[in-house]
């Protein structure tokens, strides 16, 4: 058997950096309330949460400036957010203190493993994944996340009409997205056969984003929903 079929997906690059003081001083002061463990297993909605409410969970949330906007945006809705790099998860928390947030719960452990363990079958109202990295070279796009194996599990958690909502800013990314979304069962696009989706209003434009639009970059917004077993 080959190397390739031995290694696991991962939803991450295994980058090294130090938290700034700030950020570390609100890890600190903010993972005992928002902060989820993944060794505690299957997560329990109500308890963590205090209520019944839509849910929504993003992998690799980044730094987390958009996230926060989404759940700011969104009180009535439960989010979730997995990062494993402890800066992005800090300057998230400190995000959510700066703002008054109080609807996110993070985990800072990989999305693969999270979902495995922690999130139950059928749970999810959106399930969303913001420009992943492309592995733009050709020979590292086997290491990209999106993959036929990967989407179709990640179907399972959704609930029926639940949404999967993907975002990248590389076009052969869009494209390898738009191939293997459109080839998962139980999957349905939004937008009409072969076409991505107009960027939601409820996703917000993050600062490489804008930067990118002056630029000439595109963007491709691809969501799709869950059939209706």
């Amino acid at each position: 058997m080959t190397d390739t079929a031995h290694r696991a997906i991962r939803s991450y690059v295994l980058r090294m950096g130090r938290l700034t003081s700030g950020q570390q001083r609100a890890f600190d002061e903010g993972w005992p309330r928002y902060g989820l463990l993944h060794s505690d297993g299957p997560l329990d909605y109500p308890q963590v949460f205090g209520r019944e409410a839509p849910r929504v969970l993003e992998i690799g949330f980044g730094m987390g400036q958009s996230f926060v906007e989404m759940a700011a945006a969104a009180p009535e809705t439960d989010f979730i957010g997995i990062e494993v790099h402890r800066p992005g998860v800090g300057k998230m928390l400190h995000t959510m203190a700066e703002a008054g947030v109080d609807n996110i719960r993070v985990y800072c452990h990989d999305a693969v493993e999270v979902l495995r363990d922690c999130i139950a079958s059928g749970s999810l109202d959106t399930l969303q994944i913001f420009f992943p990295d492309p592995w733009h070279k050709k020979r590292h796009h086997k290491r990209r996340l999106i993959q036929p194996a990967f989407t179709a599990d990640l179907v399972g958690y959704l609930k029926p009409e639940g949404k999967l909502h993907l975002a990248t800013d590389w076009e052969s990314y869009a494209q390898q997205m738009l191939e293997v979304l459109t080839a998962t069962p139980g999957l349905e696009n939004t937008a009409a056969d072969g076409l991505y989706t107009p960027r939601p209003a409820h996703r917000p434009l993050t600062k490489f984003e804008q930067r990118g639009e002056r630029l000439g970059h595109g963007v491709w917004d691809l969501v799709f929903t869950r059939t209706a077993d």
